[in-house]
């Protein structure tokens, strides 16, 4: 995976897999010259004989591989439906290290309050009425790592957002605690930190914004 900036990603769940930064503009820009980047973008995944880009895509993929994408063409409706909430959350929340500095304490307020206000109940509400602990069916899907994924990372600024979220509290438990996840977020894993400084810094050389 060629990958400059933060992805939410069920494959670092589930699967082991190669995993190579861009670190300089020239490797950027080997892989335009290869042909390797369709539209001229990052992340892109070599899989099964394909090098596919576009986020969606590759998580769609993956997801329907490994099982995790719903029995049925109504299930994959409600996990598309609820992962592609949780992806407004976290783009949220990626694009805040990009921000000018001056803007950084009020974009953090709108960050917390929209998690709060909008997607959290909206998440609440679906999962008080599951009768599983999982988003859609029976099962995990693509859609319930979203929503873990998007916990974690608005925690990270914000630790005690769950509070008032007593069946989101118990969705991470149940998440967090599948032993193949569970290890995924120990201390040493392949598992991604925020974006500091230095990954903007680099972020913007490689691919000139």
């Amino acid at each position: 995976m060629f990958e400059i900036f933060y992805q939410a990603s069920c494959t670092n769940y589930l699967f082991q897999f190669e995993e190579e930064y861009l670190e300089t503009r020239d490797q950027y820009e080997k892989l335009l010259k290869d042909g390797a980047l369709l539209y001229e973008q990052v992340p892109m995944v070599e899989i099964d004989g394909m090098k596919l880009v576009q986020t969606n895509a590759i998580l769609n993929y993956v997801a329907a591989k490994y099982n995790l994408y719903g029995k049925d063409i109504k299930e994959r409706a409600l996990i598309d439906m609820y992962a592609e909430g949780a992806r407004d959350l976290m783009t949220l929340v990626m694009r805040h290290p990009f921000l000018p500095s001056e803007q950084k304490d009020s974009d953090l307020t709108l960050i917390n309050n929209k998690a709060k206000n909008r997607y959290f109940p909206a998440f609440e509400k679906v999962l008080k009425s599951s009768q599983t602990g999982y988003l859609v069916g029976n099962q995990l899907s693509v859609a319930d790592l979203h929503l873990l994924e998007a916990i974690l990372m608005i925690e990270d600024n914000a630790s005690q957002v769950l509070s008032e979220f007593p069946y989101l509290q118990k969705f991470k438990l149940k998440i967090s605690n599948i032993p193949r996840i569970q290890k995924f977020l120990q201390p040493g894993s392949p598992r991604k930190p925020p974006p500091d400084d230095h990954y903007v810094k680099v972020a913007k050389e490689v691919l000139r914004f």
